[in-house]
């Protein structure tokens, strides 16, 4: 059966320079400075060199200026207490301020200014699900697209390609967005950090570059710590067109410090917890037997390490721990044994003292800490039921981060895009763990 309903054609004639621009941006993408070209590049991009005004290395984007003009604003609003919906509300401590969190933050200033020793957040990571500008970020894709001029009157999609030739979701403008939600953020929070304070900030592929970038800048280069990472899922996506794609499993944790009165070096390390055994009695006292017997492949295979030591050689594809110079030190001072024939030495509570460090690795397995699955559950669990979030951060995950911060009775953690509050949630799990202290700020 043949459809005789007129179809409708376009009233507006062929876009001819907007044709052009997008046959110059698949030709040269990098002459473009967001949806705009940057003329004095592209005649360099084709070999006429034009000298360059002030320059200077930096990130930089349409709407930073206008940026400052919003962080020194300020705010007309107020916190309104929440007695009856609050636990403890004179003596707790801990605060969860509901409301957008720019004027949260400019509302924080006075009161908090310097006082806060560690920052998480988990911002939106600009996917193309949340859609993003100046504060005003939580609008869905209809309202997005409207706004971008994407769509006509009747909500129809204006550009009608293949989804690979352009995708304007990621677009300049679409990073420019985020970047100008993001900065004051981060400048205002940069106040609130202690002087020793450190904020660490979870993102994806999408946006990990502009963040560092974005930091460098509001926190300074000399003030990265590092760029942690940890296995978000476990398991593949398989639907739609997914399956075709690679499959992101990993996320990031980029860490600054403020710096302004920067300790020597920030060792992130814990002490080793549990006490040495010295059941064994010695020739100097009480002690405990040590085996120096060790592997003898890759990077420990040595053949300066196989030696006889008391008539006992290491056995096959086995050496010493410890180099003969030292051997001959312990042998000396009748601390050597050999005991069914293996060599041990003799180690007493005075050898160990001072306090041992467990490291604190920049990657995180998922069989420590929790997936996002994980986090998902735990929350579904503790909510009796699915309360509609998906990328919930497992509370492993940031009790890990946090017990590697050394942190003082009272000191606060503040998390400006809270989501579900896992980061309170590890606060007081922490507290419950080691008798802390720790306040948060949500």
């Amino acid at each position: 059966m043949n459809d005789d309903t007129p179809k409708k054609a376009a009233l507006a004639s062929m876009d001819i320079a907007a044709a052009k621009r997008d046959a110059l941006k698949r030709a040269l993408p990098e002459v473009f400075a967001g949806d705009k070209v940057d003329f004095d590049h592209l005649k360099r991009a084709l070999g006429e060199w034009v000298e360059a005004g002030k320059e200077r290395f930096g990130l930089n984007w349409p709407g930073k200026a206008e940026c400052m003009k919003i962080i020194q604003q300020p705010s007309v609003a107020t916190l309104k207490p929440a007695r009856a919906e609050s636990v403890a509300f004179d003596e707790t401590g801990n605060l969860f301020i509901e409301g957008d969190n720019l004027e949260a933050l400019k509302l924080l200033q006075k009161a908090y200014f310097g006082k806060v020793k560690m920052i998480y957040i988990d911002p939106p990571y600009n996917t193309g699900k949340e859609f993003i500008y100046p504060d005003k970020f939580a609008e869905t894709l209809e309202t997005y697209l409207a706004y971008t001029g994407q769509v006509d009157d009747e909500g129809r999609r204006l550009w009608t390609g293949p989804k690979t030739a352009m995708n304007a979701e990621n677009s300049g403008r679409f990073h420019t967005r985020w970047l100008n939600m993001m900065y004051p953020r981060l400048y205002l929070a940069r106040n609130l950090l202690l002087e020793d304070g450190l904020i660490f900030i979870s993102i994806d592929d999408n946006e990990v570059h502009n963040i560092q970038n974005l930091c460098l800048e509001v926190f300074g280069g000399e003030n990265f710590l590092g760029m942690l990472s940890w296995v978000k899922r476990t398991k593949p996506i398989n639907s739609g067109d997914a399956k075709y794609q690679i499959q992101k499993r990993i996320e990031y944790v980029s860490v600054f410090c403020k710096g302004t009165n920067r300790p020597e070096s920030y060792a992130f390390s814990l002490p080793v917890s549990g006490s040495r055994k010295y059941n064994h009695d010695g020739k100097h006292g009480k002690c405990r037997l040590k085996d120096i017997e060790d592997s003898d492949v890759g990077a420990k295979k040595r053949d300066t390490m196989k030696f006889d030591i008391l008539g006992i050689r290491p056995a096959e594809g086995k050496r010493w721990k410890i180099g003969q110079d030292e051997v001959n030190r312990l042998i000396a001072k009748d601390r050597v044994r050999v005991i069914k024939g293996k060599v041990k030495i003799e180690i007493y509570p005075e050898d160990e003292e001072g306090v041992k460090h467990k490291p604190f690795w920049s990657h995180f397995d998922q069989q420590e800490v929790g997936s996002a699955e994980f986090g998902k559950a735990e929350l579904n669990k503790l909510m009796g039921g699915k309360i509609g979030f998906d990328t919930v951060k497992p509370t492993n995950l940031l009790a890990a981060i946090m017990q590697f911060v050394p942190m003082e009775n009272g000191d606060i953690v503040l998390d400006f895009f809270a989501g579900s509050a896992a980061t309170a949630h590890a606060v007081m799990r922490l507290n419950a763990a080691d008798g802390g202290n720790r306040k948060f700020i949500m």
